[in-house]
């Protein structure tokens, strides 16, 4: 199929029920799906399914030895998926989520080892994007969320700039328009004892810092 075939124009505000429906029957299916997040496209595929997890790998030339983040339809379903919520953390997601900050927490034994990289441990982040949350939602549990680039090539925000090779061995491509670009999130670890920043992005970490303090946390 032509990469041109495969792209679904969707509203970023309203997503049609549709073509949700859709992309999500994709991913369900171990496909990988090209979707808007807040800053930028990520290739979406189920977490759960390690060969779909490994497609992800293979589409984005990654190392093995980094993990992939997922997305989560909400913050109250992630004690299905790690083993402890640090109170810190608490306070980080209900401050900053939905989007900006992903966060690495100790992972229980459910996730495919390829996607975690043996490490134990799952970044996670809640989608900021009306279309990143309706997927979400939609396949019924959570889904990758690293960005649609070869692995050290710059982020995807708008979907004519998708590298060919990317979209050449996608299933699918939702097309929301352009996005904000950027960064992409900030990553925290939440696995050590004090919260540390792996990856400084859309998010100061000046402001991670100054919500911990104002909850009096150390």
């Amino acid at each position: 199929m032509k990469a041109s075939d495969k792209v679904r124009k969707v509203n970023s505000t309203n997503p049609e029920t549709a073509i949700i429906a859709e992309a999500a029957r994709i991913i369900r299916n171990g496909g990988v799906v090209v979707f808007p997040t807040r800053s930028l496209y990520g290739l979406g595929a189920d977490a759960f399914n390690a060969e779909a997890v490994s497609r992800v790998f293979h589409i984005k030339k990654r190392p093995e030895s980094n993990p992939i983040l997922v997305l989560v339809e909400d913050k109250d379903k992630l004690d299905r998926f790690v083993e402890n919520i640090p109170h810190a953390a608490s306070v980080i997601m209900e401050r900053f989520w939905p989007g900006r900050v992903s966060i690495v927490f100790k992972s229980k034994e459910d996730f495919p080892v390829n996607l975690t990289s043996g490490t134990g441990k799952i970044g996670i982040r809640q989608p900021g994007h009306n279309v990143a949350y309706a997927l979400v939602n939609a396949a019924g549990g959570p889904i990758t969320g690293t960005s649609a680039n070869l692995s050290g090539s710059a982020g995807c925000f708008q979907i004519d700039d998708l590298e060919s090779k990317i979209a050449d061995q996608v299933d699918l491509i939702l097309d929301a328009g352009p996005l904000k670009g950027g960064t992409g999130s900030t990553v925290i670890d939440a696995t050590v004892e004090t919260l540390r920043i792996l990856r400084e992005g859309e998010l100061p970490a000046k402001d991670i810092f100054n919500a911990i303090d104002n909850f009096s946390l150390f």
